[in-house]
């Protein structure tokens, strides 16, 4: 998704809401200001619905919530909502609110020439903050390549490259598989 700074200059949370209610299309909240999300390439949305299949799938039998790019995270501690493309929650706390989930374990976000600075940098310090984040994925959609963001047991993040012929692991959901799986059948074009 492709944020785009939008009007109405600044909302309450509130307002936020109820406003984009409203609109046709989705618009995280950040710090007051609303920013339009736009929609990504066709390998974009493929590699996002893999994900939340992939995920969707193997978390069946769990209490675990599998959230696509339409269930909003409220930044702990903050009045600020993005949309990731994909997000996990197995706390009992996002089962009680209905507009937005706030402890995912898990967030995965499909990297676009628009969007790679934001989301490794500012998304991803607002993310980090959340005591319950494990992993967060960063993955291309013009190359077969993967960069997770995993919080180890003492806190320290470390940075996992992963590429063509490796075994992608989501400790924080248990979850192990090729990445290939993602990227199968997929024409991979660099941006312009």
């Amino acid at each position: 998704m492709i944020a785009a700074k939008d009007k109405p200059p600044h909302l309450t949370p509130e307002e936020y809401f109820a406003w984009e209610e409203q609109q046709l299309e989705k618009h995280e909240y950040i710090n007051g200001q609303v920013y339009a999300m736009s929609g990504g390439s066709a390998n974009h949305s493929r590699i996002a619905v893999r994900f939340t299949t992939t995920i969707d799938t193997h978390l069946d039998s769990s209490n675990c919530i599998t959230g696509n790019s339409d269930l909003r995270i409220n930044i702990v501690g903050t009045n600020n909502y993005t949309y990731p493309d994909v997000s996990v929650t197995c706390d009992v706390r996002d089962k009680t609110t209905t507009q937005y989930i706030t402890y995912p374990c898990l967030i995965v976000e499909v990297l676009s020439a628009s969007t790679e600075a934001y989301d490794r940098g500012s998304k991803f310090r607002m993310y980090r903050n959340n005591p319950v984040l494990i992993d967060y994925l960063l993955v291309s959609s013009t190359r077969i390549e993967m960069d997770l963001y995993h919080k180890n047991e003492v806190g320290d993040w470390l940075i996992l490259n992963y590429k063509e012929g490796d075994t992608i692991e989501l400790k924080s959901i248990n979850l192990s598989f090729p990445i290939e799986q993602i990227y199968r059948s997929l024409t991979l074009t660099p941006e312009a």
